[in-house]
């Protein structure tokens, strides 16, 4: 009776061993790179959805790997993309997965919303565990989108392959330009959980990853002969930053920049066009940051608007114990913090931003912090005085 009760006590645990369903820490995927998305659908009204979330949807947990990498193959569309602002966790009907394997045709494919990107790097590390056929293939297929999407500047679009609008700018919001280079950074430096990647496939995105190196180092905005860092978005052709939406105009970006520069010192062996870009960077973000502030959030009584319903309100308080903060973005020329409504009339303080914008966008950053704290060891290692 002993025996029978291990027996079967060793066959659950290798069965859920094979299922990559352990709380063990190897066989869980990082998942964070889907909140973004996930906060969409969960949050904010959308039109052009398949799918909405259902009162209470549950969600798998991290270490269901197979469930959530089933999920990612359901969302994936014919051309290899994703579409953004859905929850990959989230366990789904079967009206649900109906209704998305219908809409597999559609060409509503994205880098923004941190989304493809991290459905191929999530795909990889799932085939790696779990060996799955699908999961390589899917992941091959999304690593292809990648590579089509890119121009021949070295960047990609927002959208691929509607580039309608601002969806052609090159974009550095919500992840999507480095989000794109770590995966392909990470194919050329042989990582094992890209080890499927044949040679043609590796030699394709060495190329494309070098292109894309090459336009970052472009893109970064030189004014009266000196670096600064970079905008959110800039255009294809002439590489000049470039507005989004109308409450984002062309400027230093400092949230998208810093993303940039911690990609940036991630790269091996920089060469002196990219050591002078990080410390120029740097040295923005030490000249641009503002102390002696902080912003304060209070609940307000519940507010509805078109896209979401706000019950919070934000405000610049002097604090002089306040951490450095950023402004998202600085003007062009004046580097004064620049804030904008939706009717796209720039403003210089929080407090002109109407309502909805103020709480409902992010304005000011600690990102930079991030990046200088990370300099010092960075510049030890391959900055020879």
């Amino acid at each position: 009776m002993k025996l029978t009760k291990i027996f079967f006590a060793v066959m659950v645990l290798l069965n859920i061993v094979l299922n990559g369903q352990t709380r063990n820490e190897k066989t869980v995927i990082d998942v964070s790179g889907f909140a973004n998305s996930a906060h969409h659908w969960y949050d904010i009204s959308a039109d052009d959805n398949v799918i909405d979330p259902l009162e209470n949807q549950q969600r798998y947990k991290p270490w269901q790997i197979k469930e959530i990498a089933d999920n990612i193959l359901l969302y994936q569309k014919e051309n290899g993309g994703w579409p953004k602002n859905y929850d990959m966790l989230a366990i789904l009907t079967d009206e649900q997965k109906d209704a998305l394997l219908k809409s597999q045709n559609m060409t509503n494919t994205t880098f923004d919303n941190w989304t493809t990107h991290t459905q191929v790097e999530y795909l990889a590390r799932a085939y790696e565990i779990l060996k799955d056929e699908r999961y390589k293939e899917a992941c091959i297929k999304g690593i292809e989108f990648i590579l089509k999407a890119q121009y021949p500047s070295g960047g990609w679009p927002q959208f691929y392959p509607d580039t309608s609008g601002y969806r052609k700018y090159i974009t550095f919001n919500d992840g999507a330009m480095t989000g794109v280079m770590r995966v392909l950074y990470n194919i050329i430096k042989k990582e094992p959980r890209y080890s499927f990647v044949d040679k043609d496939l590796y030699d394709r995105s060495k190329k494309a990853f070098e292109k894309g190196l090459k336009c970052i180092l472009d893109c970064q905005i030189k004014e009266n002969g000196k670096l600064y860092a970079w905008g959110q978005q800039h255009d294809n052709v002439t590489l000049e930053p470039q507005h989004a939406r109308s409450y984002e105009l062309p400027s230093i970006a400092n949230q998208e920049s810093a993303d940039l520069v911690l990609f940036l010192m991630d790269i091996d062996n920089p060469s002196p066009e990219l050591i002078n870009a990080i410390e120029s960077a740097v040295s923005w973000f030490e000249e641009s940051k503002i102390e002696g502030i902080r912003i304060e959030e209070k609940k307000i009584k519940p507010i509805k608007y078109k896209w979401s319903t706000i019950s919070v309100d934000r405000f610049v308080v002097e604090d002089p114990a306040a951490p450095p903060i950023w402004p998202r973005y600085s003007e062009l020329i004046t580097h004064k913090p620049l804030f904008c409504n939706r009717d796209g009339k720039k403003v210089y303080s929080l407090a002109e931003v109407a309502h909805e914008r103020r709480v409902g966008y992010t304005w000011y950053t600690y990102l930079p912090q991030r990046a200088i704290d990370k300099y010092p060891e960075w510049k030890k290692k391959w900055v020879k005085e």
